[in-house]
């Protein structure tokens, strides 16, 4: 597996596994042009692991903007949520935005200038619900292939990740639509986890930002890319599957990382630590904000022995990943390889999530033009994806529109 250069850029996709559909973007592109709602939004915030000595790690964490940068990653409550009228930018952003700590960011979702960004106020998608028509026209004659996020996609965020349970009566519609479509989880948890809380051997799972993907054998030996990183499986979830795991030789060090950050964060009440197997989470969603910047030192302090780690930005979360050109982007593409349907011009390829890492799957299928991304989010914001969902329960009733669709016209 490829590992990143040492400059701070998102991961690139691949582009060799999919091929481009007939499926012209002027059929999936309700959002206009990029001059009225850019798209911009890569997932994820890379950030550089400096090498250079500094004056101490506080310092580091002010200079590399990790507290602006969590800040910019941990959106309001749902009481505080922007009307979809409203500026995209609070005054607090505006403010981040016009500093001078935006020149010097070398990750692409700051590239924007405040101008440019402030000219399109209202980077609003239109409803996946209301464009529903719109959707199905696209679909008209091909097979949906369903991918799905999990934290804020098909349960709502929590404040306690290990209480966050799927949303009440989306299993069965999660299993009537995987009866219908193929349909996949792909998440930044654990994969046995995730697995344990949705419980349905029909779908298919990917863990740690898709480093950590379960396909049926037969599946796997139709993709290119499962060479030596597929494994019989040995988890006890089926006999007849196999892992693909880009990043098992990081398996140790994201272990002892993990560890260490374990016993750092003893200290910090709220803060907590998850071992998602080839990411390390670092929650400070309970943490009150005064203490952020001693969150972001001490990972920074740890991870100053790590050259081959990163660190990510999620929803009031730091993930420690490897640095390999791999995520949910790469996965999408994975998966639709392994079903053999990389090729196929009569497929389109739906991902719904909420969080920056679903970005790089959203960017993946607008640069195909062979599918589209629907973004889970009450408030409006920049994004890859081609329509919006406000919350878990709109998912569920647009799956539920999916699946009467598919069956009305079966009859």
């Amino acid at each position: 597996m490829d590992v990143e250069s040492n400059q701070a850029s998102s991961v690139l996709a691949d582009t060799t596994l999919l091929t481009k559909s007939r499926l012209g973007s002027r059929n999936l592109v309700p959002c206009s042009s990029t001059k009225t709602c850019p798209s911009i939004v890569p997932g994820g915030h890379y950030l550089p692991i400096r090498k250079k000595n500094r004056p101490s790690n506080l310092e580091d964490v002010y200079s590399n903007g990790w507290l602006d940068a969590m800040k910019a990653s941990s959106p309001p409550g749902r009481g505080l949520a922007r009307d979809e009228h409203d500026s995209v930018f609070s005054p607090w952003e505006a403010s981040f935005f016009s500093s001078t700590f935006l020149d010097s960011l070398s990750y692409s979702f700051f590239s924007l200038s405040l101008n440019k960004a402030l000219s399109c106020p209202q980077v609003t998608c239109p409803s996946a619900l209301r464009s529903f028509q719109m959707i199905t026209s696209a679909a008209e004659g091909k097979r949906i292939v369903l991918f799905l996020d999990y934290d804020g996609t098909l349960s709502p965020i929590v404040n306690d990740p290990d209480c966050a349970i799927i949303l009440d009566g989306m299993l069965p519609v999660i299993r009537e639509a995987a009866s219908l479509f193929p349909t996949a989880i792909i998440t930044g948890r654990r994969r046995d986890q995730v697995y344990e809380f949705v419980g349905l051997s029909e779908l298919y799972y990917a863990g740690s930002h898709g480093m950590d993907i379960m396909v049926p054998t037969v599946a796997a030996s139709k993709a290119d890319t499962c060479t030596q990183n597929c494994d019989t499986s040995t988890d006890g979830q089926a006999a007849d599957e196999n892992l693909f795991q880009p990043a098992k030789e990081f398996l140790p060090m994201i272990d002892e990382v993990f560890r260490s950050l374990l016993e750092s964060m003893r200290g910090i009440d709220g803060a907590k630590v998850e071992n998602n197997k080839f990411c390390v989470s670092v929650h400070y969603r309970r943490v009150s904000e005064e203490n952020w910047y001693d969150v972001a030192q001490r990972v920074l302090s740890i991870l100053q022995g790590y050259p081959r780690l990163k660190v990510t930005h999620g929803r009031k979360v730091l993930e420690v990943r490897p640095k390999i050109k791999w995520n949910k982007g790469k996965a999408v593409e994975f998966f639709m390889d392994s079903l053999g349907l990389s090729n196929s011009f009569d497929v389109l390829p739906i991902y719904i999530g909420d969080d920056r890492t679903d970005e790089d799957a959203f960017r993946v299928l607008r640069e195909k033009h062979n599918g589209f991304g629907i973004l889970v989010s009450a408030a409006p914001k920049e994004t890859s994806a081609l329509y919006m969902l406000k919350d878990p329960t709109e998912v569920k009733d647009f799956i539920e529109c999916l699946i009467k669709w598919k069956k009305s016209g079966e009859t």
